[in-house]
Parts: structure tokens; sequence; C-alpha cells
């Protein structure tokens, strides 16, 4: 399994309990989701597990249902293990070590352990969740004249779900359909979609939500230093593999 390096597990009669340490989740993030979110950074006081950490690894150990969806309903921090269980049943949650939810799930159809395609899958789907900031998310806040707050930007994925019309594909891809942004006070909330395709063909869709908190008037120069800082902590990553 390619996410061996990014968790450890124990197996019990209730499923799959995942420990998942901050230096597993940040390499996580940006070695294969290309994601330099500071909640990620290991030193982050606020330090959360990657959400596409925790999707492939239930994809892994679940398997891919022709139509699911996953809405994350508590953040992972530092050192808290989690339950992925092991069910049949169409809804379930992954639990903390509180019996607290931090994600619900819901599947319908046709059920793939295909261990190629499921990796193709969330290897592509993570790749392309990753890209978000700043591709999508900087020219939609311009559009809406708001932003994050530079200083401590907050931006926490909230849903995603997809629908494949087959699932016997092999090597399927993301591609960028649109994105909206929703804005309430100093809260907003972005959706994106995307087309799954195959050899070029449309086979499924999907989306992603996300929320960003304390929005601000958009100011050019201050978004301009937060890349600037994205970027560079990309590259210094990426000099020191």
């Amino acid at each position: 399994m390619y996410l061996a390096p990014f968790h450890t597990t124990d197996k019990t009669d209730n499923g799959q309990i995942i420990h998942i340490t901050p230096e597993q989740g940040s390499a996580f993030a940006k070695g294969i989701s290309d994601d330099f979110n500071p909640l990620h950074d290991p030193e982050s006081k606020r330090f959360c597990v990657p959400g596409d950490l925790l999707f492939s690894l239930i994809l892994a150990y679940q398997g891919l249902s022709q139509k699911m969806s996953f809405h994350y309903t508590g953040m992972i921090g530092k050192n808290i293990a989690v339950t992925i269980p092991d069910t049949n049943e169409n809804t379930f949650s992954v639990l903390d070590e509180n019996d607290k939810s931090c994600l619900d799930a819901s599947r319908q159809g046709k059920i793939s352990h295909n261990a190629t395609l499921i990796e193709a899958f969330s290897r592509a789907y993570v790749a392309f969740s990753g890209h978000c900031f700043p591709h999508i998310l900087v020219p939609l806040m311009k559009q809406h004249n708001v932003m994050i707050n530079p200083s401590r930007p907050m931006v926490i994925y909230e849903s995603m779900a997809f629908e494949f019309e087959q699932l016997n594909a092999s090597q399927p891809t993301l591609q960028f359909k649109e994105s909206q942004l929703e804005v309430q006070g100093k809260r907003g909330q972005v959706r994106i979609e995307f087309t799954i395709l195959e050899a070029g063909k449309q086979i499924g869709s999907g989306f992603k939500t996300m929320v960003l908190s304390g929005l601000r008037e958009y100011d050019q120069a201050q978004i301009d230093d937060m890349v600037k800082r994205y970027e560079h902590s990309k590259l210094e990553y990426n000099a020191n593999l």
C-alpha cells in the first residue's frame, strides 16, 4: 500500500485503529498532495491531519464504491488515533479516541477492492485537491473582493463526494469543471466541481467544499505575499528531498 509510510495501524474487532504522527501527515500533504497549507506543518500549534489522507485510508481499507460522500465533522490533531470501522453498512463514521465522529461517510452501488484502481483514483483526487490554493482560491477571492487572514490562514475541508458511471477504469484522472464562493460575513464556503476521466472520456463527477474563515477585504499586495510564502515553503521542501 502506497499509504504505508503515512500511518500505522492496529487491528481490533471493531476495525482499524489508525495512528498518524504530525510528521507522517505533513509528509503526505507535501509529498503526495503537493499541499503546503500551514495547518499541516508538524510544528504548527493548530496542526491537523490532512483530510485527503483520511479519505485515502478509507478507500484503502473499505474499498471504492460507485457513489460516495464524506463530511468532515472534526479536525484530527496531534497524536490522536482514529478508528475506521469494519462494516458493510452504507453509512459509517470514523471515530476518535473519545468516540467522537471526525468524519461521516456514505456509499452506494458496486464496490471495488482493486488496489490499482483505488490507488490511481486516490492519488488523482488528492493531487487535484491539494492544488486548490492558490490556483482556484485566489481567483475566487479576487472575484468576490474578499481574502482569508494572511497571518492566520484558515481553509478548512468540509466535504467531498463523487460518483462513477462504472468501476472498470484503470487510470482515472480528474479535471477541474467549475468553482463557486458563497460569502456570508467573515465566512465563506467554496464548492469545487470536477469530472472523472478515463482515457479522455468522462466516467464520473464529483465536488469538494471548503470553509474559509476570517474573511476581510481583498488586498492584492497581501495576497501576493501569502502566495510567495506558500511557494517558498514548496521550494524549500523540494530542495531538501
